[in-house]
């Protein structure tokens, strides 16, 4: 290893665990038989050059920082580098706040491939548009730091991204067009942020994407239609945003999707608008608190991939259908919950006893379940009245309102009555029971 890379690779370090480590008396050939853990190495012409630096607490033996640390120059001087990643890294946000320096990241433009900063609550500041100038990098991960402002444009100049990762920071403002340049772009995840405004039409043009994920954000306005050009997308979130304006007919057009999950956006609209049938691929689907409206399309029975179908808090209406049951031989969880749904359950005993607390179908009040179907208590829709006990309920008040008249008068007390009556409160038990003093009175 040259002494200039050697002494930049030292002072580097130093920067970020402290002075008082002393690279060249512990690590005397960084490359060679003294390696560092978190740094590797590759040849060039000859001489050992760094190509790889992690900092923080990955492994046992990682490089730790200190209290106080910082950026020095010589990291700009590592002109082999390919990899940078801080872990846990800067944890003061309060004492000891770090900020990304904003200048020399041009020196590293054409080498450095993957630039990553995780669990960092101390790492405060902007992304600098400087970003944008790393023209080989294929890896852009800022996940969980104490960042802020707006995401600069220039991101979008980085053409050669196959992963970008801003999730769990406090960005604002608008998701910028240009990112729907990143025509390479497999991850794509803003989620966990403030972003504000309407979802570009560009990210149409993300067109290689495996995930989009801009869930838990301030987002509004329609889906766009130019997500019909996503047939790669297998994953999207969108939940806890504003979204509205309806299930857009493009989201039927993404046949590679396995999740897709929209829950708590005032979408509204139909649930039947969707061919549903036309995402065969599809093994989550969440719509949860959407106030969408209808009955649960058939077409949804052609999913035979479907794991987990989530329609809870909404407006649909209808009987459920026991084709989901007999069509979807993959579904192990089904929640139903704070709609209208109506009529009596006919699942079967095996369905209830597979998905148990997995279905849930409460806040429904015209639905109930057959009891005779059902055999053990366990096994009963949770938060459901069988139909039957609605049945015999209605029966033994008209019977207890004919005794009240006559039976009651000559001593002959319907004990059964008496006991369901009681199990409704307190004033209703207090009615019952002066009409068996009085009956006890008259046999005396």
């Amino acid at each position: 290893m040259e002494k200039k890379e050697q002494e930049a690779l030292y002072s580097t370090i130093q920067g970020f665990v402290g002075d008082s480590w002393n690279g060249s008396d512990l690590y005397p050939d960084p490359c060679g038989w003294t390696p560092i853990q978190g740094v590797s190495c590759d040849l060039f012409d000859g001489f050992w050059y760094v190509t790889v630096l992690n900092i923080g607490p990955i492994h046992d033996n990682s490089l730790v920082c200190a209290p106080n640390l910082e950026f020095r120059p010589q990291l700009f001087e590592l002109r082999h580098l390919k990899s940078l990643s801080f872990f846990n890294c800067f944890q003061s946000p309060n004492k000891l706040p770090v900020m990304i320096p904003a200048g020399n990241w041009d020196k590293l433009a054409e080498t450095l491939e993957s630039l990553e900063f995780r669990s960092n609550k101390g790492l405060i500041g902007t992304i600098h548009s400087s970003f944008g100038l790393l023209k080989n990098l294929e890896s852009l991960v800022l996940l969980e730091n104490g960042l802020s402002g707006e995401i600069p444009p220039e991101i979008g100049d980085l053409i050669k991204l196959r992963r970008l990762v801003l999730a769990g920071n406090y960005f604002i403002g608008n998701i910028p067009d240009t990112l729907g340049g990143l025509s390479e772009l497999l991850i794509f995840d803003l989620s966990q942020n403030s972003l504000s405004g309407a979802l570009p039409s560009t990210l149409g043009g993300l067109t290689s994407a495996l995930k989009i994920d801009v869930s838990h954000n301030n987002l509004e306005g329609n889906l766009p239609n130019e997500f019909s050009n996503l047939k790669n997308l297998t994953l999207m979130d969108l939940r806890n945003n504003r979204f509205s304006g309806g299930l857009a007919s493009s989201l039927e057009e993404m046949s590679s999707m396995e999740e897709l999950v929209l829950s708590n956006n005032p979408l509204g609209g139909s649930i039947n608008v969707l061919k549903w049938e036309k995402l065969k691929s599809l093994e989550i689907l969440e719509l949860s608190n959407m106030e969408l409206t209808g009955e649960i399309p058939e077409s949804i029975s052609e999913l035979k991939k479907l794991r987990f179908l989530g329609l809870s808090d909404n407006n649909l209406t209808g009987t459920l259908s026991p084709k989901l049951e007999e069509s979807l031989p993959s579904l192990n969880a089904m929640y139903l919950s704070g709609n209208n749904f109506i009529g009596e359950l006919k699942f079967s005993k095996d369905f209830y006893e597979k998905l148990g607390r997995r279905f849930g179908a409460w806040n429904n009040p015209n639905l109930c379940y057959q009891i005779g179907g059902v055999m053990s208590s366990s096994h009963v829709p949770y938060g459901v009245k069988p139909c039957q006990q609605k049945q015999q309920h209605q029966e033994e008040v008209n019977l207890v309102e004919y005794d009240s008249n006559s039976k009651v008068m000559n001593g002959n007390v319907n004990v059964t009555s008496h006991d369901y009556i009681s199990s409704r409160g307190v004033s209703s038990y207090g009615c019952n029971w002066l009409w068996l003093v009085m009956g006890l009175f008259l046999i005396v």
